[in-house]
């Protein structure tokens, strides 16, 4: 397939492309700054900001799919859903985050007493984003949430998938590597499961 990729130098957007090359698809890596990415075949690297619209869906026009792999406390959901319907393009997989995974019924993490403040600005900006995704009716979108921890690792290939809940392990860890959270993104968007929906992945 043909894929856009937004925020390609980031670290889980790094991880993504190894995964998208890996299985032959082409690339368009997207970015406010590529010049850390490696050229490699497959790839074509483009300057782009993702909260300019005008700038961001001629880039996106003629793709399969848009990856999406941007901070979620810096962009704001309507532009770029907005940029990738006005490119045409019928597709867009999001990497999310953990904080509006249920830990208890009716209850997320986010809302948890003890959840760290320091990563507040960016876990409200994850849920305003998968709610601007929920009220979208006509673009297939999939939110992928990860564990807990996303942490660099191995790519083992061995992980299990959830829905709304958070996963852990049988320690009680809740976590997953961005080798393998990107395998798990990359399969979505090979055999789509999980259309209008968010799911989760952990071991």
């Amino acid at each position: 397939m043909n894929i856009a990729l937004i925020g390609v130098s980031g670290r889980v957007g790094s991880r993504l492309l190894a995964e998208l090359l890996r299985r032959g698809h082409q690339v368009t890596g997207i970015a406010r700054d590529t010049s850390m990415v490696a050229r490699q075949p497959q790839l074509l690297l483009k300057h782009g900001d993702a909260n300019q619209p005008a700038q961001l869906v001629p880039l996106l026009a003629g793709h399969d799919a848009v990856l999406s792999a941007l901070k979620f406390a810096t962009t704001d959901a309507a532009s770029l859903i907005a940029a990738v319907k006005q490119a045409g393009v019928g597709r867009l997989l999001v990497v999310g985050g953990a904080a509006t995974l249920e830990v208890a019924p009716g209850q997320i993490l986010l809302d948890d007493p003890g959840f760290p403040a320091a990563y507040r600005p960016e876990a409200e900006g994850g849920r305003r984003f998968l709610d601007a995704l929920r009220g979208e009716h006509t673009l297939d979108w999939t939110f992928l949430s990860p564990s807990a921890e996303l942490v660099p690792g191995e790519r083992t290939g061995k992980f299990r998938l959830g829905s709304d809940q958070l996963l852990t392990d049988a320690n009680g860890k809740s976590w997953i590597s961005m080798e393998d959270y990107a395998i798990a993104l990359v399969d979505e968007l090979e055999a789509p499961k999980h259309s209008r929906q968010r799911f989760t992945v952990g071991y």
